[in-house]
C-alpha cells in the first residue's frame, strides 16, 4: 500500500482512491481535467500585486504587508508551502513590525486556484494565528471552495512526488 504523506489527515477511503488513480496511472489526467491552467504571476512584484488584491479585498482591516515574494528555500521537506512572519526591526527609537508571506517558488508553475489557496492561507494568518474554526471560516469566506482545493494541492504534491510524474 502506497504511503501518502500529503493525505495521512484524510479519511482512508479518500486516500484509497488516490491510490486507485496512481495504480492506474490517472491521477495526473484526473489534475490536468480538474486544473489545466497555469497562472500569469512569475515575478515576486507581481505576487505582491497580486496579494494586495485579495487582501484589499477581503481584509481592509488587517495590517499591511510589507514583503511578499517566491522563496525558493521554502519546500516540502520543511513542510512549508508558504510562510507569513512578522519580523520586528528597530528604527530609530521605534519598533517597526514588517508584514512578510513567502510563497514556495514551486507555486510559480501551479494552477491559478492553488497558488490563490496558498496566498489566502497565509492572508488569513493576518488576523488567525492558529490553525483553528475561524482560521478556516476566514480562508472559506476568501476562497470558497477552500477545502476541496487544499485537498487537491495534496493530490497534486504526491503526483509530484511520483516517478512516473518527473
Amino acid at each position: 500500500m502506497t504511503a501518502l504523506k500529503y493525505l495521512q489527515a484524510y479519511p482512508p477511503a479518500l486516500q484509497d482512491q488516490v491510490r486507485q488513480l496512481i495504480a492506474s496511472n490517472r491521477l495526473g489526467d484526473y489534475l490536468q481535467q480538474r486544473y489545466p491552467d497555469r497562472h500569469a504571476v512569475q515575478s515576486d512584484k507581481a505576487l505582491y500585486t497580486y496579494a494586495q488584491a485579495l487582501k484589499q479585498e477581503h481584509l481592509r482591516n488587517a495590517p499591511n504587508l510589507d514583503k511578499v515574494l517566491f522563496d525558493n528555500r521554502l519546500d516540502l521537506t520543511h513542510r512549508a508551502l508558504g510562510l507569513h512572519t512578522a519580523v520586528s526591526r528597530v528604527q530609530g527609537g521605534k519598533l517597526k513590525a514588517k508584514k512578510e508571506i513567502r510563497i514556495a517558488s514551486l507555486f510559480k508553475e501551479a494552477a491559478p486556484q492553488f497558488l490563490k489557496m496558498i496566498v489566502v492561507h497565509e492572508l488569513a494568518h493576518l488576523k488567525e494565528s492558529d490553525h483553528n474554526k475561524a482560521f478556516y471560516q476566514l480562508c472559506e469566506y476568501m476562497q470558497p471552495g477552500y477545502h476541496q482545493l487544499e485537498f487537491d494541492l495534496r493530490v497534486y504534491l504526491t503526483y509530484r512526488e511520483l516517478p512516473a510524474s518527473l
